[in-house]
């Protein structure tokens, strides 16, 4: 090899390590959050044991969301290239090779499936319906209206599965499954409407299944969530059977509430809401209040009993 070369295939190296990282997209890692659910619930949080599992499956998640977010991006490359954010992405840029994204995708899923049968079974199996429900998203599901955003709310609801087979739980609300489930709709039907928002026309060409939705459609659909969510909530606040911190669990009612309402004045008024996880971190009041919900939840059922 020549002393010219040599800099150039580092270079070259370099460049698709930097374009495999933007793929896994670790930003939305924060997503699998949602598996300490079941610990926090619980009143399991300051279990080691528990812990440790929990943070185990969260790896899991994290390792196996990339590997679809990669095999994701492999078959949607030719159309990314007429979004206008998403031809940036390092695939449809050629910032990285399509061999090395597939290469990767393989090995992470290998290593999170590996590790998750080798934490509980149980918790194999959901990793395992989760990575081909997701690959059935990306080859079939995606292109069934409706239910391209109910398959994704699953996925949500898998994480949260996850978390109790691993915690083995005792006071876990069944409503909290439901709670859930009405939130990634929410975020699910919010990200349809901003992308027909800001891709207009041009919407169909980036994703096919855009063009059986419209604005009224998605708008009603997100009321009708975003209500049966708040609702949802509420009734798991006071669920006494279940709820570690009883009817107490009520005060965190309004922390859920201004959740819901920032998110839609995002969605209405700021045109945001194509990218949810980002847009928690990046917006502060919204950030702030999920930490003050958290930080209320945690006191109720530990301190506050």
């Amino acid at each position: 090899m020549s002393s010219s070369s040599a800099p150039a295939s580092l270079a070259g190296e370099r460049k698709n390590f930097t374009g495999l990282l933007r793929t896994m997209r670790p930003r939305q890692w924060v997503k699998s959050v949602i598996v300490f659910a079941a610990l926090v619930f619980d009143g399991k949080l300051f279990v080691p044991e528990l812990f440790a599992k929990t943070l185990a499956m969260f790896i899991a998640f994290c390792l196996i969301s990339s590997s679809v977010y990669i095999i994701n991006d492999l078959v949607d490359m030719e159309k990314d290239r007429q979004h206008p954010r998403k031809r940036s992405r390092p695939l449809a840029s050629g910032q990285l090779e399509a061999r090395i994204a597939v290469a990767a995708a393989a090995l992470l899923a290998v290593v999170a499936m590996g590790g998750a049968f080798w934490l509980d079974l149980w918790a194999g199996v959901v990793l395992l319906i989760y990575l081909v429900q997701n690959i059935a998203y990306s080859f079939w599901l995606k292109n069934i209206v409706i239910l391209d955003v109910i398959v994704l709310a699953f996925g949500f609801l898998l994480r949260v599965l996850a978390g109790v087979v691993v915690v083995q739980v005792d006071n876990f609300s069944p409503w909290l499954y439901i709670c859930v489930t009405l939130l990634a709709l929410f975020l699910g039907f919010g990200k349809r409407r901003q992308e027909i928002v800001l891709l207009e026309g041009e919407a169909a060409n980036h994703r096919a299944i855009l063009s059986e939705y419209n604005l009224p459609l998605l708008d009603q659909i997100i009321s009708m969530v975003v209500t049966a969510t708040l609702v949802s909530y509420t009734f798991y606040s006071f669920d006494a059977t279940t709820a570690l911190a009883h009817s107490k669990m009520l005060l965190t009612v309004p922390f859920v509430f201004y959740m819901l309402a920032r998110y839609l004045y995002l969605v209405h008024v700021k045109h945001l809401g194509g990218a949810p996880d980002e847009l928690l971190l990046e917006d502060r009041p919204l950030l702030m209040n999920s930490i003050l919900w958290a930080m209320a939840v945690v006191a109720l059922i530990y301190v506050w009993k």
